[in-house]
């Protein structure tokens, strides 16, 4: 590990740096959103017809796939997010101060990612208008896509803030080496700032974790969403009360696999092994390994319910469950996860930031196909079977395939931009590291807050 202490040139690297691989990256993401694009302008000219979904019965589709199925996992890794830099404030866990603003803004893009989702999937993009957004008095009341919409604009929202009060710090003490093409976004971002308010911003976001951290189990992936699927009694593979949990644990497992992507990232590109250090990938394997835990825990309660003495109908679900090669695959890949961290918790000398990435890759590849598999099976195994016993098939067309391509694509654009506008590490993390290396800040406004702190 580096003993060289960090400074603000470190942090600012990504705002004055930029590469051929900058550029490579760049296009390959816009090429994948695209290519998504120009598939949504086929489907919304065509209908959802040449998507196959909405075809359900006598067709023997399902009315949900790739979609929705997508929508839970990036609503998921959004609500992890903030809930990884919540609880870094929270509980003082100082050790990833370097990674919380990662996952407070892949909270902000993986809600974009969500939200443009539902857009996509209403067919018509001027129904969230005419249906959702001019009739909200009365759908809020009755419609669980506008519980979902709320929910989400809730979470944008109150992130946004969370992210906007951290910066005003940064962006005031960096002004001088920030880019000035962008100067009437940091005037906007630090309009009305004195440095007087640090202390009371300080406290302000630590209520802001602790309303995330308690809002976290009754909103979004905690509630509204699982709620969509668990109070409707007549989908056996959906109901109960335990989606809640689950979706719970799948979305951290998500979100500590999205930050460990992204710190490995930046601290490839950008030589931050003395920033996010090998202990930061440690730490987050380990949380990663505890919700994979739960994560398969909770599938395990969910298999034994539906496999000792059930109901026809849950017992049929079930076993259709067990028997799918993409439920298979899923819960292998999280079980060899589970099985690496334990081994490398064990022996230290299995670690690595290469195997910590893969584990990464794996689990949202595991969780993507899972939660898909989830919304395709609740439609192939109704309680009433009024077209049969026989199920209907499913299979994602090529412009689902490729939205899922095309919203990794409009994330990674969301980072690159806004690693070019303000530091991705906040400089409080900066300060703190270099408190572990023995430095004192040069500069005394900031020893002054330090003090306040």
């Amino acid at each position: 590990m580096s003993t060289k202490a960090p400074t603000e040139a470190d942090i600012l690297r990504p705002i004055k740096n930029t590469t051929t691989r900058y550029f490579l990256l760049a296009g390959v993401a816009g090429l994948a959103l695209l290519l998504f694009l120009i598939g949504w302008a086929y489907q919304l000219a065509e209908g959802l017809v040449v998507t196959g979904l909405s075809d359900w019965g006598t067709g023997g589709g399902v009315t949900w796939g790739v979609y929705i199925g997508a929508f839970i996992w990036w609503v998921g890794i959004a609500h992890g997010g903030i809930i990884l830099s919540a609880a870094v404030r929270l509980l003082g866990m100082d050790r990833y101060m370097p990674v919380a603003r990662l996952a407070e803004m892949l909270t902000l893009a993986g809600l974009s990612a969500a939200g443009f989702y539902i857009i996509v999937h209403m067919g018509r993009p001027d129904r969230m208008v005419t249906s959702v957004l001019g009739h909200y008095h009365i759908t809020v009341h009755s419609s669980p896509l506008v519980w979902d919409v709320t929910v989400i604009t809730a979470y944008f929202v109150l992130t946004a803030t969370y992210l906007g009060l951290t910066l005003r710090y940064d962006v005031t003490r960096l002004r001088d080496q920030l880019p000035d093409r962008f100067e009437p976004i940091y005037k906007g971002l630090t309009i009305g700032y004195s440095e007087r308010e640090d202390e009371i911003v300080q406290r302000m976001v630590w209520w802001l974790a602790l309303a995330i951290i308690i809002m976290a189990p009754l909103l979004l992936h905690g509630g509204v969403i699982p709620w969509l699927f668990a109070v409707l009694p007549t989908y056996p593979v959906w109901f109960g009360g335990v989606q809640g949990p689950q979706f719970l644990t799948i979305a951290l497992t998500s979100a500590i696999s999205g930050v460990i992507l992204l710190s490995f990232a930046f601290r490839w590109a950008y030589d931050w092994d003395h920033i996010i250090t090998d202990d930061v990938f440690r730490g987050l394997l380990l949380w990663l390994g505890f919700f994979c835990l739960l994560f398969l825990w909770l599938q395990l309660q969910q298999n034994v319910a539906g496999g000792f003495a059930p109901p026809i109908d849950l017992g049929v679900a079930a076993d259709a469950r067990l028997a799918h090669p993409v439920y298979l695959l899923s819960m292998g890949l999280v079980f060899a996860v589970l099985a690496y961290i334990f081994a490398q918790s064990i022996r230290p000398s299995l670690f690595s930031k290469g195997r910590a990435l893969a584990a990464g890759l794996l689990v949202l590849f595991a969780t993507l196909i899972e939660k898909v598999l989830f919304v395709v099976e609740g439609f192939f195994h109704p309680s009433f079977e009024i077209y049969g016993a026989t199920p209907g098939t499913y299979f994602p067309s090529l412009i689902e395939f490729a939205s899922i391509a095309g919203t990794i694509g409009m994330v990674v654009l969301f980072f690159l931009l806004i690693a070019k506008i303000v530091p991705v590490v906040e400089l409080h993390a900066i300060e703190h590291l270099r408190g572990d290396h023995g430095e004192h800040d040069a500069h005394p406004e900031r020893a002054d807050h330090a003090e306040h702190e």
